[in-house]
């Protein structure tokens, strides 16, 4: 019995659990300190310290990630340094499918609304078209700038792709044939008078360092509407839209700059970032509207 009891005592069971979960591409949930800014009723901002446990699932990434989008409401379309587009299931932690045919950084994702198809620009000049269910070869080709492509947008009919470039360029392609339908040249600095709508204009205070990031929330996380940004200040802070109130401050520290958010579904949200790839943070309504971190990919 000694020799059994020696083997024992060098692979207690927590390690051959934790050896079987990183097979299964899962590592046990670990327990994590944020710190939150939360504001009660009486506007006194209290700042708390949370422990929670959150998920290490296999990562996404190798390299920083620059931006995440959400296909529907299980996937999540990311890229970054590593060159590589990857389509997550951010539910269950499994990579469904990696996409190569960059040559440098992606820079920017763009999802085709109702479609499993996406567009991923690059600071190679070139914009790809992608399809989930395809080959791994880019459906489509969008090549004309002559800088990195630093903005995406389809058209609400999902007809026309519009890309930015520090080319000072913006095209108009046809996403079926790829073809340029319409170039503009534009100033490097730009600025848009909102003043002419006449509608009120908000301002956001509260973050130190570059917004890299900005969503509208549902409508069915709270009474008001609410948005949520992301900033190189380790920082996600959760907005009353219309008075400009910061209701909530998450920091995620250690992180690095956060450089992009995405609406996973009505009660998640996805934030990639420098140095730990991408968060899901969920909404937690027990005591008010209150951002937790539950994994990490």
């Amino acid at each position: 019995m000694l020799p059994l009891r020696c083997h024992l005592k060098r692979t207690p069971p927590q390690k051959l659990l934790c050896r079987f979960c990183a097979m299964m591409g899962k590592l046990q949930s670990k327990l994590k300190h944020s710190t939150y800014k939360y504001s009660r009723p009486d506007a006194i901002i209290e700042e708390r310290i949370k422990t929670t446990a959150f998920h290490e699932y296999s990562p996404a990434h190798v390299d920083t990630v620059s931006v995440v989008a959400a296909l529907n409401s299980d996937l999540c379309v990311s890229g970054g340094k590593d060159k590589t587009v990857v389509a997550y299931n951010w539910k269950t932690g499994n990579v469904v499918k990696r996409f190569r045919g960059h040559e440098h950084d992606i820079t920017k994702i763009a999802c085709l609304h109702k479609s499993n198809q996406f567009f991923s620009a690059s600071r190679d000049r070139m914009v790809m078209m992608w399809d989930l269910h395809g080959s791994s070869q880019p459906r489509q080709q969008f090549s004309g700038h002559a800088m990195v492509v630093t903005g995406l947008a389809v058209s609400p009919d999902s007809a026309q792709l519009c890309t930015g470039s520090r080319d000072n360029t913006l095209v108009l392609w046809d996403v079926g044939t790829g073809q340029c339908v319409e170039r503009a040249s534009v100033s490097r600095n730009l600025l848009w008078d909102l003043r002419q709508t006449r509608n009120r204009i908000c301002e956001y205070k509260g973050h130190f360092q570059t917004v890299a990031s900005c969503v509208f929330l549902p409508r069915a996380l709270a009474l008001m509407p609410v948005i949520a940004t992301s900033s190189h200040d380790c920082k996600v802070k959760i907005w009353n839209q219309d008075t400009g109130a910061c209701l909530f401050t998450l920091s995620l520290d250690g992180s690095g700059p956060l450089t992009s958010l995405a609406v996973g579904d009505t009660i998640s949200l996805l934030c990639a970032s420098f140095r730990r790839g991408i968060h899901l943070l969920r909404v937690d309504h027990s005591s008010g509207l209150e951002l937790r971190e539950v994994a990490v990919f």
